[in-house]
């Protein structure tokens, strides 16, 4: 299994290897590097996918820290480095997104194009935040107990035919790791204000039943985005879109890919 040391954390990532333009790709909360198996069946015939678990889920080895979304995105920009990939296409859903618009900010020249999935630019909404630190609190407490496990899955996954076995990747999660992964998630900076410094192509997607992040949010990131080639509206889609819908994903963003 492929390891990389990097920023105090032992990351666990998978790469398809090959010739191909290289895509990095980031998963949301509570998620892993899985959830892009349908991304990476799609395009590894082409390009070189690479897929990692970010610090306190997946694989990843985590010092259980205080961290940002800034110090997630230095991940990602260590992890090129221990490829040796110069520049990339990356991007991410959600929390992979909110890392790697930050790192298109640290390091634009590293950034070949963003892809954009289920993801905003600010923070998080005050009237939601009460009952999710709530949720956070009660995973802390007792763990992802069955009815907190539920409310989850529906916001973030959508299809109760995928929810065991995110369950149960939840519950082998060391339960500590909530407390900075929610902090994290919770308490980042907006970056609207600074999107016009990232001037790379990029593509959005967005679920139109997201119930997390409303598609309103995506149309208004592409709109701040210069190179921004489109929203491509995921009709049905929630949260984790590209998991549950890739068969609307794919194609567009094969035909992104290309046209670098």
């Amino acid at each position: 299994m492929p390891f990389a040391d990097i920023n105090g954390q032992r990351i666990r990532f998978d790469d398809s290897g090959g010739d191909g333009l290289p895509v990095v790709l980031a998963h949301g909360f509570l998620m892993d590097r899985e959830m892009f198996a349908p991304q990476v069946e799609a395009l590894s015939p082409e390009f070189r996918v690479i897929t990692w678990d970010e610090r306190g889920f997946g694989e990843t080895e985590f010092d259980g820290q205080s961290f940002t979304y800034w110090d997630s995105a230095q991940d990602c920009l260590g992890l090129l480095d221990h490829l040796g990939l110069e520049r990339t296409v990356i991007g991410g859903m959600s929390q992979g997104g909110f890392l790697s618009l930050r790192a298109a900010l640290l390091s634009p020249d590293r950034v070949r194009a963003l892809v954009l999935i289920d993801t905003q630019s600010g923070p998080e909404d005050p009237e939601v935040l009460p009952a999710y630190r709530q949720m956070a609190q009660t995973w802390l407490a007792v763990g992802p107990v069955d009815e907190l496990a539920q409310a989850i899955a529906t916001l973030i996954i959508g299809d109760p035919v995928l929810y065991g076995e995110w369950i149960a990747k939840w519950r082998q999660l060391p339960r500590e790791n909530m407390g900075p992964v929610s902090d994290c998630l919770f308490d980042r900076d907006d970056v609207t204000d600074r999107l016009h410094e990232i001037t790379c192509p990029a593509i959005v997607f967005h679920g139109t039943a997201d119930q997390s992040i409303d598609i309103e949010k995506g149309e208004r990131l592409c709109a701040a985005l210069a190179g921004c080639a489109g929203l491509v509206r995921i009709e049905g889609g929630p949260h984790a879109s590209n998991l549950t819908h890739p068969d609307q994903v794919n194609g567009p963003l094969i035909e992104f890919l290309r046209s670098l």
